[in-house]
């Protein structure tokens, strides 16, 4: 059901795979692929909600420092859920944006990830964005690269917080109203900085493979009861 003024843009940073495995006595692996699996109902559950743009970090960019063989399950994970819920997003109106530096990706990866975005372009319920390979400080720099590029010869003061927004990997997306982080840290690990500044920030212990539809819920609704005054004063 919608709410009355969901939140246009949540990102979730999916944190505790790992911790979740280990609880069990279960290799690391087998946390990803549960928290994987998580997914496709938060996905329904923010269209149901009314929300229009979803942004999960799945890959950072110092990821790539955690041990090869989970490194390669990420890998094998993400283009398994490409392959898996290409018809799913289709039929439920996803549009699929991958947010990133994805050269570092096999080339079969990579052009699986320009297949779904290219056959997700029809209006959409939601767009969810998975960032991969992406780092905040990386999609700035990008960013100051781009517009240069656009504007060769151009000075720096011409390059305002207004039209900075355009060249982000965000482009034509609103900012970021609500970050969830799961797992119990309470830190944004370098994602969507820009994006992410007048953004509330909800932490919960919950560990992502058990962040489900009723957790979502329960930040949703935190949010909801905020006062988001961006500089002013309170209108309450």
């Amino acid at each position: 059901m919608h709410t009355t003024h969901p939140p246009q843009h949540i990102a979730i940073i999916m944190d505790g795979n790992g911790r979740w495995a280990k609880q069990r006595h279960l290799p690391r692996t087998v946390g990803h692929a549960k928290g994987a699996g998580v997914v496709h109902d938060l996905v329904r559950s923010c269209v149901d909600l009314g929300v229009p743009h979803l942004t999960l970090y799945a890959f950072s960019t110092e990821n790539w420092q955690r041990p090869s063989d989970e490194v390669s399950t990420l890998m094998g994970l993400f283009f398994q859920y490409l392959e898996k819920e290409m018809t799913n997003m289709r039929t439920e109106g996803v549009r699929l944006k991958v947010l990133g530096d994805i050269s570092r990706f096999a080339p079969e990866l990579q052009q699986r990830i320009r297949d779904a975005e290219a056959d997700t372009l029809n209006p959409p319920n939601i767009t969810l964005n998975v960032a991969a390979n992406y780092g905040g400080r990386w999609d700035i720099v990008q960013a100051v690269q781009a517009w240069q590029q656009a504007h060769p010869g151009a000075d720096a003061s011409e390059l305002t917080v207004d039209n900075f927004g355009q060249y982000l990997s965000t482009a034509g997306m609103p900012d970021v109203d609500l970050l969830i982080r799961t797992g119990g840290e309470y830190r944004i690990s370098n994602f969507l900085l820009w994006q992410a500044a007048y953004a509330e920030l909800y932490f919960t212990d919950t560990l992502w493979p058990d962040f489900d539809t009723q957790e979502l819920q329960k930040a949703v609704t935190w949010f909801a009861d905020r006062d988001r005054r961006f500089g002013k004063l309170s209108t309450r």
